[in-house]
């Protein structure tokens, strides 16, 4: 057994022993070298980037694909068209009740519990998405929250006011707008007496198309009369969530604070007055009021 297997290891001939080593020879002193590491290229495939996406409805901006962006634009979109989430707390200021619907008003002031305010504070900066930032509040607004569903669905900014003046109806002039190339509008501008203001339109490309329409029909120049008159009750600011939107929450959180914003009185209608709103706060206000002639104010800096 062993001659056997020292056979089948020897060189059967020498001629074959012979043109191994001419082989071996004939190569390169690298490919001689047995020691050396096979060299391996290397080649760098380059990625497309990703790119960033943009939701359309909640305006939220993330990397498709991304897990973790994917969970924190889901979350965040919940909050934008639902609303923030809200657990009942144990002292609630409520104005108004729905029974039918399980929704209510509920009045959050400046000095209340560290936690309302907070919340007030969280519900704020979703409405600068749409209204702008820097603005909205002060410590000595008022704030109606809409709760329904365990959610806020809307909120509605107020604050005391010694004077407004009267919206001239018919007031507003088309040939005052104008579209730049990129398809920008030009700011709404508010005229009291011989003094004009004007705040930058914030209008968002994902609002649905019959609310972009609505806001294009009254674009432009808005008008007051010269002489002031006493206003108590200035409505800041007002938003909805979008998947509560046309189901009368702005026209619910009016009414609460038009019964409640001041004591032991209750304002007519036509005593509300309005910031210098976007084209579709002017609707509401329209619509609210039963007049397009109603009171407007200009917001002073945030105090």
């Amino acid at each position: 057994m062993h001659s056997n297997i020292n056979s089948f290891f020897k060189p059967s001939s020498s001629t074959s022993q012979k043109q191994a080593n001419d082989l071996f020879e004939n190569l390169s002193v690298e490919e001689q070298d047995f020691t050396r590491e096979p060299k391996i290229p290397i080649i760098y495939t380059r990625r497309s980037p990703k790119t960033n996406g943009n939701c359309k409805t909640c305006g939220f901006k993330f990397v498709p694909g991304d897990e973790e962006d994917a969970k924190l634009h889901k979350e965040f979109h919940k909050n934008y068209t639902h609303g923030i989430g809200f657990k009942s707390w144990r002292n609630e200021r409520v104005i108004e009740t729905h029974s039918l619907e399980n929704s209510r008003v509920i009045l959050v002031l400046n000095d209340d519990p560290p936690a309302h305010v907070r919340k007030v504070e969280e519900v704020i900066k979703m409405m600068e998405m749409d209204l702008g930032d820097g603005w909205i509040f002060h410590k000595h607004c008022k704030v109606y929250l809409f709760i329904s569903s365990h959610r806020v669905a809307g909120c509605l900014v107020a604050e005391p006011i010694k004077k407004a003046y009267r919206l001239i109806s018919n007031s507003v002039e088309k040939s005052a707008v104008t579209t730049t190339k990129d398809g920008k509008l030009t700011p709404t501008i508010f005229q009291f007496g011989n003094i004009s203001f004007q705040r930058e339109l914030r209008r968002k490309n994902w609002l649905p198309k019959n609310e972009r329409k609505s806001e294009d029909a009254l674009l432009g120049a808005i008008v007051c009369e010269n002489d002031a008159v006493t206003a108590v009750c200035g409505i800041r600011a007002i938003w909805v969530t979008p998947s509560n939107r046309r189901k009368h929450v702005a026209t619910r959180l009016l009414e609460a604070a038009r019964k409640s914003f001041c004591s032991g009185l209750i304002l007519e209608h036509s005593q509300l007055a309005f910031s210098q709103a976007t084209n579709a706060g002017k609707l509401l206000a329209t619509s609210y009021t039963n007049t397009r002639s109603f009171l407007v104010y200009y917001t002073t800096s945030l105090l």
